[in-house]
Protein backbone atom coordinates (compact mmCIF):
# COMPACT_ATOMS: atom_id res chain seq x y z
CA UNK A 1 0.00 0.00 0.00
CA UNK A 2 1.11 3.53 -0.73
CA UNK A 3 1.75 6.18 2.23
CA UNK A 4 0.95 9.71 1.67
CA UNK A 5 2.64 11.76 4.18
CA UNK A 6 2.36 15.83 4.20
CA UNK A 7 5.52 17.51 5.21
CA UNK A 8 6.81 21.31 5.50
CA UNK A 9 9.66 22.05 2.57
CA UNK A 10 12.95 22.85 4.76
CA UNK A 11 13.16 26.10 2.59
CA UNK A 12 9.72 27.50 3.09
CA UNK A 13 7.38 28.01 6.23
CA UNK A 14 4.44 29.27 4.05
CA UNK A 15 1.26 26.89 5.26
CA UNK A 16 0.88 27.12 0.99
CA UNK A 17 4.02 25.28 0.57
CA UNK A 18 3.94 21.62 1.74
CA UNK A 19 5.31 18.35 -0.15
CA UNK A 20 3.24 15.36 -0.32
CA UNK A 21 5.84 12.30 0.04
CA UNK A 22 4.38 9.02 -1.35
CA UNK A 23 6.44 6.21 -0.13
CA UNK A 24 6.10 3.00 -1.94
CA UNK A 25 6.54 0.29 0.36
CA UNK A 26 8.10 -1.65 -3.03
CA UNK A 27 11.26 0.68 -3.35
CA UNK A 28 11.27 2.27 -0.40
CA UNK A 29 12.16 5.61 -2.72
CA UNK A 30 9.69 8.56 -1.41
CA UNK A 31 8.48 10.91 -4.18
CA UNK A 32 7.94 14.41 -3.28
CA UNK A 33 5.33 16.09 -5.22
CA UNK A 34 4.42 19.64 -4.56
CA UNK A 35 0.82 20.09 -3.05
CA UNK A 36 -1.48 23.14 -2.59
CA UNK A 37 -3.78 23.67 0.55
CA UNK A 38 -7.27 25.29 -0.34
CA UNK A 39 -8.75 25.71 2.91
CA UNK A 40 -10.38 29.21 3.21
CA UNK A 41 -8.45 30.84 5.89
CA UNK A 42 -5.27 30.40 3.94
CA UNK A 43 -6.66 32.01 0.84
CA UNK A 44 -7.59 35.59 2.11
CA UNK A 45 -6.37 38.22 0.05
CA UNK A 46 -4.27 40.45 1.72
CA UNK A 47 -5.40 43.19 3.61
CA UNK A 48 -5.94 46.76 1.29
CA UNK A 49 -3.49 49.60 1.77
CA UNK A 50 -5.18 52.25 3.82
CA UNK A 51 -4.79 54.19 0.99
CA UNK A 52 -6.48 52.72 -1.23
CA UNK A 53 -7.47 54.47 -4.54
CA UNK A 54 -9.46 52.86 -7.20
CA UNK A 55 -7.27 53.35 -9.69
CA UNK A 56 -3.99 52.49 -7.79
CA UNK A 57 -1.34 50.18 -9.79
CA UNK A 58 -2.17 47.79 -7.15
CA UNK A 59 -5.77 47.11 -8.03
CA UNK A 60 -4.73 47.54 -12.05
CA UNK A 61 -2.76 44.35 -11.59
CA UNK A 62 -5.20 42.51 -10.14
CA UNK A 63 -8.18 40.87 -12.05
CA UNK A 64 -11.78 39.89 -11.19
CA UNK A 65 -12.38 37.32 -13.97
CA UNK A 66 -10.92 33.89 -13.20
CA UNK A 67 -10.00 30.90 -15.05
CA UNK A 68 -12.58 28.59 -14.65
CA UNK A 69 -10.18 25.79 -12.99
CA UNK A 70 -8.99 28.69 -10.29
CA UNK A 71 -10.04 27.14 -7.10
CA UNK A 72 -11.59 30.68 -5.51
CA UNK A 73 -14.19 30.39 -8.55
CA UNK A 74 -17.21 27.70 -8.15
CA UNK A 75 -14.99 25.40 -6.19
CA UNK A 76 -15.49 27.01 -2.79
CA UNK A 77 -18.67 28.68 -2.37
CA UNK A 78 -20.23 28.65 1.11
CA UNK A 79 -23.51 30.12 0.22
CA UNK A 80 -25.65 28.37 -2.18
CA UNK A 81 -26.06 29.11 -5.57
CA UNK A 82 -28.90 31.51 -6.04
CA UNK A 83 -31.68 31.31 -8.88
CA UNK A 84 -30.56 27.77 -9.68
CA UNK A 85 -33.35 25.96 -11.32
CA UNK A 86 -33.71 22.30 -12.63
CA UNK A 87 -36.96 21.38 -13.95
CA UNK A 88 -36.05 17.85 -13.69
CA UNK A 89 -35.93 18.25 -9.58
CA UNK A 90 -39.36 19.89 -9.54
CA UNK A 91 -42.40 18.31 -8.42
CA UNK A 92 -45.57 19.76 -10.31
CA UNK A 93 -47.90 18.59 -7.22
CA UNK A 94 -45.65 21.68 -5.45
CA UNK A 95 -46.72 23.39 -8.02
CA UNK A 96 -50.30 22.58 -7.94
CA UNK A 97 -50.17 23.67 -4.11
CA UNK A 98 -48.51 27.44 -5.04
CA UNK A 99 -51.27 28.24 -8.13
CA UNK A 100 -53.79 27.21 -5.33
CA UNK A 101 -52.54 29.18 -1.99
CA UNK A 102 -51.89 31.74 -4.30
CA UNK A 103 -55.30 32.02 -5.72
CA UNK A 104 -56.59 31.39 -2.27
CA UNK A 105 -54.39 34.21 -0.70
CA UNK A 106 -55.26 36.59 -3.56
CA UNK A 107 -59.31 36.30 -3.12
CA UNK A 108 -58.83 36.10 0.65
CA UNK A 109 -56.89 39.83 0.04
CA UNK A 110 -59.93 40.67 -1.96
CA UNK A 111 -62.56 40.21 0.54
CA UNK A 112 -60.61 41.10 3.90
CA UNK A 113 -58.94 44.02 2.01
CA UNK A 114 -59.92 45.15 -0.95
CA UNK A 115 -63.34 45.11 -1.63
CA UNK A 116 -65.11 48.22 -0.22
CA UNK A 117 -68.00 46.06 1.37
CA UNK A 118 -66.26 44.38 3.30
CA UNK A 119 -62.68 44.81 3.41
CA UNK A 120 -60.94 47.03 6.33
CA UNK A 121 -58.29 48.79 3.45
CA UNK A 122 -60.37 51.77 3.29
CA UNK A 123 -60.95 52.06 6.63
CA UNK A 124 -57.26 51.72 7.34
CA UNK A 125 -56.09 54.88 5.02
CA UNK A 126 -58.69 56.65 6.57
CA UNK A 127 -57.55 56.04 10.54
CA UNK A 128 -53.35 56.91 9.06
CA UNK A 129 -55.16 60.15 7.27
CA UNK A 130 -56.11 61.46 10.79
CA UNK A 131 -52.88 61.90 11.62
CA UNK A 132 -52.38 64.76 9.10
CA UNK A 133 -54.01 66.29 6.34
CA UNK A 134 -50.31 66.68 4.52
CA UNK A 135 -50.01 63.79 1.97
CA UNK A 136 -46.42 63.94 2.82
CA UNK A 137 -46.97 62.95 6.10
CA UNK A 138 -49.26 60.44 5.57
CA UNK A 139 -46.77 58.68 2.88
CA UNK A 140 -44.50 58.22 5.95
CA UNK A 141 -46.43 57.17 8.42
CA UNK A 142 -48.12 54.48 6.25
CA UNK A 143 -44.20 53.18 5.29
CA UNK A 144 -43.50 53.46 8.87
CA UNK A 145 -46.02 51.24 10.40
CA UNK A 146 -45.21 48.70 7.05
CA UNK A 147 -41.50 48.52 7.91
CA UNK A 148 -42.07 48.21 11.73
CA UNK A 149 -44.47 45.32 11.22
CA UNK A 150 -42.37 43.64 8.31
CA UNK A 151 -38.81 44.00 9.68
CA UNK A 152 -40.25 43.58 13.41
CA UNK A 153 -41.77 39.73 12.23
CA UNK A 154 -39.11 39.15 10.32
CA UNK A 155 -36.57 39.91 13.37
CA UNK A 156 -38.81 37.91 15.60
CA UNK A 157 -38.89 34.65 13.01
CA UNK A 158 -36.37 32.48 15.21
CA UNK A 159 -38.97 33.01 18.12
CA UNK A 160 -42.25 32.82 16.21
CA UNK A 161 -40.95 29.26 14.29
CA UNK A 162 -40.53 27.56 17.37
CA UNK A 163 -43.77 28.68 18.72
CA UNK A 164 -46.30 27.81 15.77
CA UNK A 165 -43.74 26.45 13.20
CA UNK A 166 -41.73 27.82 9.91
CA UNK A 167 -45.19 27.64 7.37
CA UNK A 168 -48.05 28.38 9.84
CA UNK A 169 -45.02 31.70 10.67
CA UNK A 170 -44.45 32.38 6.94
CA UNK A 171 -48.00 32.28 6.51
CA UNK A 172 -48.83 34.75 9.16
CA UNK A 173 -45.49 36.84 7.94
CA UNK A 174 -47.58 37.14 4.61
CA UNK A 175 -50.98 37.52 6.03
CA UNK A 176 -50.08 40.57 7.84
CA UNK A 177 -47.19 42.13 5.29
CA UNK A 178 -49.34 42.01 1.90
CA UNK A 179 -52.19 44.16 2.75
CA UNK A 180 -49.93 46.79 4.20
CA UNK A 181 -48.11 46.82 1.27
CA UNK A 182 -50.50 47.34 -0.57
CA UNK A 183 -52.46 49.66 1.12
CA UNK A 184 -49.06 51.49 0.84
CA UNK A 185 -48.74 51.42 -2.65
CA UNK A 186 -52.08 52.59 -3.61
CA UNK A 187 -51.91 55.22 -1.71
CA UNK A 188 -48.50 56.53 -3.26
CA UNK A 189 -50.32 56.01 -6.76
CA UNK A 190 -53.14 57.98 -5.86
CA UNK A 191 -51.30 60.38 -4.61
CA UNK A 192 -48.28 60.89 -6.13
CA UNK A 193 -48.73 64.04 -8.12
CA UNK A 194 -50.09 65.57 -4.72
CA UNK A 195 -47.34 67.11 -3.23
CA UNK A 196 -45.83 70.64 -3.86
CA UNK A 197 -43.62 70.30 -7.45
CA UNK A 198 -40.19 70.76 -7.27
CA UNK A 199 -38.91 70.19 -10.77
CA UNK A 200 -40.77 68.73 -14.18
CA UNK A 201 -38.25 67.02 -16.44
CA UNK A 202 -40.46 64.75 -17.98
CA UNK A 203 -40.40 66.54 -20.89
CA UNK A 204 -36.81 66.92 -20.85
CA UNK A 205 -35.36 64.21 -23.57
CA UNK A 206 -33.64 61.29 -22.81
CA UNK A 207 -35.21 61.12 -19.15
CA UNK A 208 -38.11 58.56 -19.67
CA UNK A 209 -35.55 56.68 -21.62
CA UNK A 210 -33.50 56.95 -18.61
CA UNK A 211 -36.14 56.79 -16.25
CA UNK A 212 -37.48 52.74 -17.99
CA UNK A 213 -34.13 51.60 -18.16
CA UNK A 214 -33.19 52.46 -14.26
CA UNK A 215 -36.79 51.30 -13.31
CA UNK A 216 -36.03 47.95 -15.03
CA UNK A 217 -32.41 47.64 -13.38
CA UNK A 218 -34.06 48.02 -10.25
CA UNK A 219 -36.63 45.07 -10.82
CA UNK A 220 -33.62 42.89 -10.84
CA UNK A 221 -31.80 43.63 -7.71
CA UNK A 222 -35.45 43.62 -6.09
CA UNK A 223 -37.03 40.55 -6.32
CA UNK A 224 -34.58 37.70 -4.90
CA UNK A 225 -37.54 35.92 -3.61
CA UNK A 226 -38.21 34.27 -7.07
CA UNK A 227 -35.16 32.11 -6.36
CA UNK A 228 -37.41 30.58 -3.52
CA UNK A 229 -41.05 30.75 -4.79
CA UNK A 230 -42.69 27.71 -3.15
CA UNK A 231 -41.07 28.86 0.25
CA UNK A 232 -42.44 32.13 -0.26
CA UNK A 233 -45.83 30.15 -0.18
CA UNK A 234 -44.89 28.02 2.50
CA UNK A 235 -45.37 24.96 -0.09
CA UNK A 236 -41.85 24.44 0.93
CA UNK A 237 -40.49 24.67 4.37
CA UNK A 238 -38.85 27.96 4.57
CA UNK A 239 -35.22 28.73 5.47
CA UNK A 240 -33.22 31.63 5.97
CA UNK A 241 -31.09 31.09 2.98
CA UNK A 242 -27.42 31.93 2.83
CA UNK A 243 -26.87 33.02 -1.17
CA UNK A 244 -23.88 33.92 -3.07
CA UNK A 245 -24.01 33.69 -6.67
CA UNK A 246 -25.52 35.61 -9.32
CA UNK A 247 -26.97 39.27 -8.54
CA UNK A 248 -25.20 38.75 -4.99
CA UNK A 249 -21.67 38.92 -6.22
CA UNK A 250 -22.30 42.58 -7.05
CA UNK A 251 -23.69 43.33 -3.77
CA UNK A 252 -24.73 41.14 -0.68
CA UNK A 253 -28.09 43.24 -0.22
CA UNK A 254 -30.08 43.61 -3.78
CA UNK A 255 -33.38 44.49 -2.81
CA UNK A 256 -31.85 47.34 -0.94
CA UNK A 257 -29.62 48.47 -4.20
CA UNK A 258 -32.74 47.59 -6.45
CA UNK A 259 -35.12 50.07 -3.73
CA UNK A 260 -32.67 53.13 -3.88
CA UNK A 261 -32.75 52.86 -7.65
CA UNK A 262 -36.17 52.57 -8.11
CA UNK A 263 -36.87 55.47 -5.50
CA UNK A 264 -33.62 57.80 -7.34
CA UNK A 265 -35.55 57.11 -11.03
CA UNK A 266 -39.56 57.90 -9.75
CA UNK A 267 -38.22 61.11 -8.01
CA UNK A 268 -36.46 62.05 -10.71
CA UNK A 269 -39.48 61.70 -12.72
CA UNK A 270 -42.15 62.46 -10.84
CA UNK A 271 -40.29 65.68 -9.34
CA UNK A 272 -42.49 66.51 -6.21
CA UNK A 273 -42.48 66.31 -2.17
CA UNK A 274 -44.66 62.99 -2.41
CA UNK A 275 -42.42 61.50 -4.18
CA UNK A 276 -39.28 62.59 -1.89
CA UNK A 277 -41.42 61.43 0.88
CA UNK A 278 -42.06 57.89 -0.67
CA UNK A 279 -38.19 57.46 -1.21
CA UNK A 280 -37.09 58.91 1.99
CA UNK A 281 -38.87 56.75 3.90
CA UNK A 282 -38.51 53.59 1.72
CA UNK A 283 -34.50 54.01 1.23
CA UNK A 284 -35.11 54.35 5.36
CA UNK A 285 -36.55 50.95 5.49
CA UNK A 286 -34.10 48.96 3.38
CA UNK A 287 -30.79 50.83 5.17
CA UNK A 288 -32.07 49.40 8.37
CA UNK A 289 -32.81 46.14 6.44
CA UNK A 290 -29.26 46.01 5.36
CA UNK A 291 -28.14 45.88 9.23
CA UNK A 292 -31.12 43.86 10.15
CA UNK A 293 -30.54 41.09 7.41
CA UNK A 294 -26.79 40.76 8.21
CA UNK A 295 -27.30 40.70 11.49
CA UNK A 296 -30.18 37.54 11.40
CA UNK A 297 -27.24 35.62 8.74
CA UNK A 298 -24.99 35.89 11.03
CA UNK A 299 -26.30 34.70 13.86
CA UNK A 300 -28.48 31.69 11.71
CA UNK A 301 -24.88 31.27 9.44
CA UNK A 302 -22.36 31.67 11.81
CA UNK A 303 -18.59 31.84 10.57
CA UNK A 304 -19.91 30.95 6.92
CA UNK A 305 -21.57 34.08 6.60
CA UNK A 306 -18.35 36.26 8.01
CA UNK A 307 -16.48 34.51 5.09
CA UNK A 308 -18.95 35.57 2.64
CA UNK A 309 -19.52 39.00 3.69
CA UNK A 310 -15.58 39.00 3.48
CA UNK A 311 -15.92 38.19 -0.36
CA UNK A 312 -18.64 40.56 -0.65
CA UNK A 313 -20.35 43.93 -0.19
CA UNK A 314 -23.19 45.79 0.27
CA UNK A 315 -21.83 48.60 -2.24
CA UNK A 316 -22.52 47.45 -5.86
CA UNK A 317 -19.23 46.46 -7.34
CA UNK A 318 -17.10 47.34 -4.26
CA UNK A 319 -15.76 43.75 -3.10
CA UNK A 320 -14.83 43.10 -7.17
CA UNK A 321 -12.87 46.42 -7.51
CA UNK A 322 -11.38 45.47 -4.54
CA UNK A 323 -10.52 41.92 -5.70
CA UNK A 324 -12.60 40.41 -2.58
CA UNK A 325 -14.69 38.85 -5.19
CA UNK A 326 -13.52 37.04 -8.50
CA UNK A 327 -15.98 36.45 -11.13
CA UNK A 328 -15.82 33.60 -13.22
CA UNK A 329 -15.09 34.35 -16.93
CA UNK A 330 -18.96 32.70 -17.80
CA UNK A 331 -20.50 35.07 -15.04
CA UNK A 332 -23.38 35.77 -17.30
CA UNK A 333 -24.75 32.25 -17.20
CA UNK A 334 -25.49 33.10 -13.30
CA UNK A 335 -28.29 35.41 -14.69
CA UNK A 336 -29.59 33.42 -17.84
CA UNK A 337 -31.59 31.10 -15.39
CA UNK A 338 -36.06 30.98 -15.36
CA UNK A 339 -35.83 33.02 -12.07
CA UNK A 340 -34.21 35.93 -13.97
CA UNK A 341 -35.89 35.04 -16.72
CA UNK A 342 -39.41 35.52 -14.98
CA UNK A 343 -38.05 38.80 -13.08
CA UNK A 344 -37.94 39.97 -16.69
CA UNK A 345 -40.85 39.20 -18.24
CA UNK A 346 -43.15 40.46 -15.08
CA UNK A 347 -41.23 44.08 -15.35
CA UNK A 348 -41.92 44.34 -18.69
CA UNK A 349 -45.24 43.66 -18.27
CA UNK A 350 -46.03 45.93 -15.14
CA UNK A 351 -44.29 48.73 -17.43
CA UNK A 352 -47.46 47.79 -19.98
CA UNK A 353 -50.02 47.47 -17.25
CA UNK A 354 -49.36 50.82 -15.75
CA UNK A 355 -52.74 52.27 -16.81
CA UNK A 356 -54.56 49.49 -15.51
CA UNK A 357 -52.72 49.88 -12.23
CA UNK A 358 -53.54 53.33 -12.06
CA UNK A 359 -57.09 52.67 -12.57
CA UNK A 360 -57.28 49.98 -10.42
CA UNK A 361 -56.03 52.10 -7.53
CA UNK A 362 -58.03 55.23 -8.83
CA UNK A 363 -61.10 52.98 -8.11
CA UNK A 364 -60.50 51.92 -4.60
CA UNK A 365 -60.52 56.05 -3.67
CA UNK A 366 -57.82 55.14 -0.89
Amino acid sequence: MTTCLPICHPLSCSPQRKLLVIVNPVSSIPIFRPTRITHTKFLKSPPFPSTFHPFSPILLSRTSLRDADDPLVGKDLIGEDSAAFNLGNQNIVSWIYFSIILGFVLFLLDVAWIDGSTGFGKAYINAVSQFSDSHEIVMLILILIFATVHSGLASLRDTGEKLIGKRAYRVLFAAVSLPLSLSTIVYFINHRYDGLQLWQLQSTPGVHQFVWLANFISFLFLYPSTFNLLEVAAVDKPKLHLWETGIMRITRHPQMVGQVIWCLAHTLWIGNTVAVSASIGLIGHHLFGVWNGDRRLAKQHGDAFEELKRRTSVIPFAAILHGRQNLPKDYYKEFIRLPYLTITALTLGAYFMHPLMQAGSFELHW
